[in-house]
């Protein structure tokens, strides 16, 4: 490709990757910093600080991201240096039964914690049998604070996880045997070499459960805490168009995430250390015996049993007929009613098919524009690709619920309502008077609505799933094109094969299991994706499966039930996701989860 074209694929990769993500965030913190008079000013984010109610909203939700990340590193580290250092007997099942929170959104895990924890749950029933305590213990207590920090920390870990377990694996033995050599010990040589050394990987997946625990919604929200940031912004966003508070809190959320970043970055994310050649000594895992095999194996299956509990509880929930399930173990009678009414009830089997809908556009639009950045990236030659891999990953870092309010504002702006800005409109006023007309007021509107008395926030929710799990679809690709050696396309110019038909006949063959395990996890992710879905769907008519879950989940009755029910299923469908991407693409599907 000359580099003239290459100059106009990446412009126009940028403008359709980079204008729906920085547009809509740049409304949703622009707008806290304008005064009614459209002047600007300060003073919402400063009442932000000032105002006690949000003011605590904030501290809470730097408390659960400190806590949260806190404990996740408490699980991942230990667990980290088993796994690359060492095998144990079950280790394979083990290791991957740590990993089973990541088919399991934590705000869903939150119904069946709520279900084991209550005064009248499963787990006071069996302290109560078992005589360790007399009476119930809160476990929900402070409205359900601590319980949510343990959620996102047994919900998050494995993100960690994964990024410390490919860090200590590529750790060099020779700094180690060096340290051996001078008499360090064990406690010595792990602080002063091994941490040091393994400290990129630890920010990476540090800052991604920090960001992420920071800004999570549904969690607090299936709790009933609304004393924290994020949920305030959710019960703001009917008073968008009357308050500036909602804006001040997402722009001030969006500052403590970048802050966060950038102070993580400076103690922990700098450049790594330089590390020698290979030792002898690293010839493989060592294989523990004896005691140390059992603890190890043991502690394994401690974090598998906490891990599993979100989805012992789910289960539970979902197969306990109504009022079944209080003061007792175990459910004292179970039905499959709630399994069938998740694709049957009217609000569940909707939301199905409007997820699958969202779901699947979103992923074929995914591929169409994934498969162009990535070929750009990797074939390219092109000054400003590094700007167009960063614009592609962003999505990553960026708080979805921040990403998610932005439309909600850019909703509220012409072109979906309203008029121009005044340099827009004076352009229009050149263009003959019907065309002006029809510019100033609106055009997009029909295109879609969120907060409107007819809502339609369906290409909302589309461009929201599509933007958010591009780089899924972008890095799958990429590494099939790296794999793919470019004399196989070469091969097909040469014989007169034009652009579109090498793309057709040799690449997109050779990048289809790349391309199908980047889809899958794309569309998986898409369809339980929480803030979006929560923030977006304001109608029962558009709900997608999390918000029916949510929603489900608040109503007496069968409610919870349906909801654990569709939780179930859909723990089921990203399992078996989960694992056909694996065997599309062998270990490396879980990169994806790593910084």
């Amino acid at each position: 490709m000359r580099p003239s074209t290459q100059r106009i694929w990446l412009v126009v990769l940028l403008l359709l990757v980079g204008v729906p993500l920085l547009y809509p965030i740049w409304l949703g913190v622009a707008s806290a910093f304008v005064a009614d008079d459209g002047s600007l000013t300060l003073f919402h984010v400063v009442n932000v600080f000032r105002d006690p109610v949000l003011r605590d909203g904030l501290l809470n939700a730097f408390l659960i991201a400190c806590g949260t990340t806190s404990i996740a590193v408490c699980i991942a580290l230990p667990l980290a240096m088993l796994s690359a250092r060492t095998t144990f007997p079950g280790k394979p099942l083990l290791s991957t039964l740590i990993l089973a929170p990541l088919i399991l959104p934590p705000f869903v895990g939150a119904i069946g914690m709520k279900q084991l924890l209550g005064r009248e749950g499963a787990i006071n029933a069996f302290l109560l049998d078992l005589h360790v305590v007399s009476s119930p213990i809160d476990f929900l207590g402070h409205g359900g604070f601590w319980l949510i920090i343990v959620l996102e920390a047994i919900a998050l870990y494995p993100i960690l996880y994964l990024n410390l377990v490919a860090a200590v694996a590529n750790l060099d033995p020779a700094m180690e045997e060096a340290a051996i050599n001078v008499g360090a010990g064990k406690w010595r040589r792990f602080f002063k070499i091994t941490l040091p050394l393994i400290r990129p990987g630890l920010f990476a997946g540090g800052t991604i459960v920090f960001v992420w625990s920071f800004t999570e919604l549904g969690t607090p929200l299936m709790m009933e805490f609304s004393k924290t940031t994020p949920v305030q912004i959710f019960n703001g966003i009917k008073e968008m168009e009357a308050s500036r508070s909602p804006y001040a809190l997402t722009a001030v959320m969006l500052a403590s995430s970048i802050l966060a970043y950038t102070i993580g970055r400076f103690f922990l994310g700098g450049k790594g250390h330089a590390m020698l050649a290979k030792a002898s000594a690293g010839a493989g895992p060592k294989r523990l015996t004896s005691s140390h095999a059992l603890l190890a194996t043991m502690f394994f299956a401690c974090v598998s049993c906490v891990a599993l509990l979100p989805h012992i509880g789910v289960i539970g929930t979902a197969f306990a007929a109504n009022g079944q399930w209080y003061g007792t173990i175990l459910p004292s009678s179970v039905t499959d009613n709630h399994m069938v009414q998740a694709l049957t009830h009217p609000l569940s089997a909707g939301a199905v098919r409007n997820s699958i809908l969202f779901a699947g556009i979103a992923t074929i639009l995914d591929c169409i524009v994934g498969l162009f950045v990535a070929r750009l990236l990797v074939r390219g030659t092109v000054w400003g690709r590094g700007l167009l891999d960063a614009m592609v990953m962003l999505p990553l870092a960026v708080p979805g619920l921040v990403f998610a309010f932005g439309l909600v504002a850019a909703s509220l702006r012409w072109p979906f309502n309203g008029t121009p800005p005044q340099w827009v409109a004076s352009i229009f006023a050149l263009l003959p008077a019907d065309l002006s007309s029809w510019a100033m007021n609106a055009p997009l509107k029909f295109v879609g609505d969120i907060l409107g008395p007819m809502p339609n926030p369906i290409p909302f929710l589309i461009l929201a799933y599509a933007v958010r799990r591009l780089p899924y679809v972008v890095r799958a690709a990429a590494a099939g094109l790296e794999q793919t050696s470019v004399a196989l396309e070469e091969a097909g110019y040469n014989v007169g094969a034009s652009r579109w038909r090498v793309m057709r006949k040799i690449v997109l063959p050779l990048l289809a299991a790349n391309l199908a395990a980047g889809a899958i996890l794309a569309f998986c992710f898409a369809m339980l994706e929480v803030s979006d879905s929560l923030i977006l769907a304001q109608r029962e008519g558009d709900y997608p499966i999390t918000k029916a879950i949510f929603t489900l989940a608040e109503r007496l009755g069968d409610g919870p039930g349906v909801a654990s029910a569709l939780g179930v299923w859909a723990m089921a469908f990203l399992g078996i996701a989960l694992a056909t991407a694996a065997a599309l693409v062998g270990k490396k599907a879980g990169a994806i989860f790593r910084g």
